[in-house]
């Protein structure tokens, strides 16, 4: 009998932790995985639903699973001498989450803290909204303020060409416009800690999910102020340390090594083919020891465009260390040949 309820408590928890990926066939992938009937899964997910653990939508074969929220608060914060992200952290939100393992905690003391203060210190709002949600599998925190916008604020601070041009350098990191109180760190290696994390601002939206290298930007209804969101799973195995370590190289411990979206120097149709699109991409990676661009969805690049990068940067920077990744065999053709300082014909 114990075997019995132990492999019922098994196939459950296998339920909670697949179910946000798989909330229309989350019974066939239980099944598949335990070798056991839909009618089986069906049981457990009928007593999970029971126990208010699930919430289930649409009839018959197009019932749909979501996990119910354990907990679902939020609370308005005026910005006002005195505020402060350390105290919000320890009295409140820390209480609310309750009982998770220790890295999962520093995850989120890290990361709360960090969004909480830039909208303290950046936004120019009034005030700052902060939404928790949890469910047994994951929770996620909203930290939304009224202010003039995290893009707006970095393209008006460093005379950017427009707010996709701020996301941009905010994918690379190190980037603040306040140098004497912020390292420009934060946001990301905030973003690299999450499961999935999020910045929703005027018409723009970034969106960084955990072992993807890439930033995606798409265009949304305009939003007034800023947006954050951070989602993490309960029990994840992953720590501040780890992430830390992978931007660092050698026998520096600081943070010296970038990925860089190529994608985000494409506007629409565009290639990217001139000098301009290449500097705008080089903009402040000599702050790092490793830059890795990575060419995903990237099908050509021009001649001056790897010239510029390639052959004229690195040997006006020996020091930096140049890599690429996700590069088709054509790209890869144009620097290789911009390297040795040959034209293409």
């Amino acid at each position: 009998m114990k075997k019995v309820r132990a492999r019922g408590e098994d196939i459950r928890r296998f339920i909670i932790s697949h179910i946000e990926k798989h909330p229309a066939n989350i019974s066939k992938v239980t099944a598949q995985h335990f070798n056991i009937t839909r009618q089986a899964v069906n049981k457990h997910l009928q007593r999970l639903s029971a126990e208010h653990a699930l919430i289930e939508s649409g009839q018959t074969r197009k019932r749909v699973y979501k996990l119910a929220p354990l907990l679902e608060c939020s609370h308005v914060y005026k910005i006002i001498p005195g505020l402060a992200e350390d105290l919000v952290w320890s009295r409140e939100v820390q209480t609310v989450l309750g009982a998770m393992p220790d890295n999962v905690l520093n995850i989120w003391h890290y990361g709360f803290t960090e969004m909480f203060n830039n909208a303290i210190d950046h936004s120019s709002g009034s005030e700052i909204r902060v939404k928790i949600i949890k469910t047994a599998a994951s929770t996620e925190i909203e930290v939304t303020d009224n202010g003039l916008g995290i893009f707006k604020k970095i393209q008006a601070a460093l005379n950017l060409l427009d707010e996709r041009h701020a996301l941009l350098e905010l994918s690379k990191g190190k980037l603040t416009t306040d140098p004497k109180r912020h390292s420009g760190e934060g946001i990301f290696f905030t973003s690299r800690m999450f499961d999935s994390y999020g910045i929703l601002s005027g018409g723009v939206y970034f969106s960084h999910d955990f072992g993807e290298p890439e930033d995606w930007l798409l265009e949304r209804e305009q939003f007034g102020g800023t947006r954050v969101w951070m989602k993490l799973h309960n029990h994840t195995s992953r720590t501040i340390k780890k992430i830390f370590d992978q931007y660092t190289s050698g026998d520096d411990y600081g943070f010296n090594k970038t990925v860089v979206p190529v994608s985000l120097a494409q506007y629409g149709n565009d290639q990217l083919i001139s000098r301009s699109q290449a500097k705008r991409l080089l903009a402040r990676v000599e702050l790092f020891k490793v830059v890795i661009f990575d060419f995903r969805g990237i099908e050509s690049i021009g001649q001056a465009f790897a010239d510029e990068i390639f052959r004229v940067f690195a040997n006006q920077h020996p020091s930096i260390e140049l890599a690429l990744i996700h590069a088709n065999s054509y790209v890869k053709q144009m620097i290789e040949r911009a390297k040795l300082g040959l034209s293409i014909k």
